[in-house]
């Protein structure tokens, strides 16, 4: 059993011993804090937090304790059902509730869920925040409600209709163009709730044919939900029989969004960010922001319109406070994650989808050339493995020392820009490691990059 208490967070294994899995207590505990937290920190008079859930095989048990516990906090609770992670960030500002829960263990296997938190305007607790729910949680400092103050509980369906209309409305979404095109389109939705939503999406937008693979909602994973190549043989197997222009492919809560050309290769999920920004920016030029690991791709586009990229920390909380602070019309994650700001502050495949579509019927290319329209970068990731005797600080230390006269970023780690590529190592928030990622113009190269780096790190002195 497995869980993990962070700032992002609550994730674990269903099942075995509270603390050591997520157990019915160890829900009811965080949940709790949570609720002290958002009753603390909202500016609103709403008394209401929304609850949303993927398709998951624990989610009906886990749903229910979560709804009943904020009942018992005394919150009214707004349930809307089978939802993904960016309707639900939605409906919290629609319905103007002073949080919200998302109950979803993202790319996590089926043993696997989680709470992940959000503030009022729909976004993630930041790091000050996350770290007071779990001291709430570690004190058990919480105060149920009396039997006068118990919340309501209300099941609303709607919100998918409307993050649809949402994603319609925006501005460089070109419904007619799509809908001109004629695109015949193939999803994946490793059976969640991407196969609920995005096949009337790509209705709404006019997609001519939608080939579904993996839709019904059941929660059995017929796959690794991880939208790596690896794990999409067959869709990618798919592509090549049938005469279809792109696949979209999703994780269960549909925040990622990775692509499949029209040949069944992959279109790689770091340019799927890199894609979108393109068309972005060529219609609304402003500044760029992805996190440190992310392809460098992104900058090179964003040079190509003369405006200014910047890198945040890893982590969806980082890029968005990097993307607020220089103003940036679109940025993300090179794991397949679109954050447009007209849309909101949140990774959202659906607005993915339909920018990408919008950029394709503009372009009148396939999607392979759109694709070889783009820098070609490669990512290798390797790994050291700590011993709880590793000084971790002194081999960044080190890292730094050695490499001081190239361009040096030790926000989150440390990453190493040289003229050709980079190496970036941080410790891992989940595994007793340090990850190692690169990024050079050949696969070899990138390798090459990490592998030097790693040695002089575990270098004896």
């Amino acid at each position: 059993m497995t869980l993990i208490k962070s700032i992002s967070g609550i994730r674990g294994t269903i099942g075995g011993k509270a603390g050591e899995g997520l157990t019915p207590l160890d829900i009811v505990k965080f949940t709790s804090a949570y609720a002290t937290l958002i009753r603390r920190i909202s500016s609103l008079q709403s008394n209401c937090i929304v609850v949303g859930r993927d398709a998951r095989v624990s989610g009906e048990m886990v749903r229910k304790v979560v709804c009943g516990t904020l009942m018992g906090m005394g919150f009214d609770v707004v349930d809307i059902g089978l939802a993904s992670t960016p309707t639900t960030e939605l409906a919290v500002t629609m319905a103007k509730a002073c949080g919200g829960i998302i109950l979803t263990a993202s790319h996590n296997p089926k043993p696997w869920n989680a709470l992940k938190l959000l503030n009022e305007r729909g976004e993630f607790l930041n790091a000050e925040e996350g770290k007071e729910v779990l001291r709430i949680a570690e004190a058990e400092d919480f105060e149920y409600a009396d039997i006068d103050s118990i919340g309501l509980y209300t099941e609303d369906l709607s919100y998918g209709e409307k993050h649809i209309e949402h994603v319609l409305s925006l501005p460089l979404v070109d419904s007619k163009a799509i809908r001109e095109a004629g695109f015949r389109v193939a999803i994946d939705c490793v059976n969640s709730v991407g196969g609920i939503i995005l096949p009337q999406l790509l209705e709404r937008l006019g997609v001519d044919y939608v080939e579904k693979l993996y839709c019904e909602p059941t929660g059995i994973f017929q796959h690794n939900p991880e939208p790596l190549e690896k794990n999409l043989g067959d869709i990618m197997q798919l592509m090549r029989k049938e005469e279809l222009d792109v696949a979209f492919v999703v994780d269960p809560d549909v925040d990622r969004l990775a692509m499949i050309c029209e040949d069944g290769t992959m279109y790689g999920e770091e340019y799927t960010l890199v894609t979108v920004a393109d068309y972005v920016l060529k219609n609304t030029p402003g500044n760029t922001v992805s996190n440190l690991s992310s392809t460098r791709a992104l900058r090179d586009v964003t040079d190509k319109y003369g405006m200014k990229y910047y890198a945040s920390a890893v982590g969806e909380v980082n890029v968005v406070a990097k993307m607020k602070e220089t103003h940036a019309v679109i940025g993300g994650e090179g794991n397949g994650g679109v954050i447009y700001p007209p849309a909101h502050y949140g990774r959202d495949a659906l607005v993915g989808i339909a920018l990408f579509l919008s950029h394709l019927a503009h372009e009148g290319k396939k999607v392979s050339e759109l694709r070889a329209s783009y820098p070609t970068y490669y990512m290798a990731k390797n790994r050291i493995d700590l011993t709880p005797d590793t000084d971790i600080d002194a081999i960044l230390e080190k890292v730094k020392e050695v490499y001081r006269n190239e361009e040096v970023n030790d926000i989150d780690g440390v990453k190493i820009d040289f003229a050709d590529g980079w190496v970036h190592l941080r410790k891992s928030n989940t595994e007793p490691i340090i990850r190692v990622y690169s990024e050079a113009r050949t696969a070899d190269e990138a390798d090459r990059l990490a592998k030097t780096v790693c040695a002089i790190a575990c270098e004896k002195n």
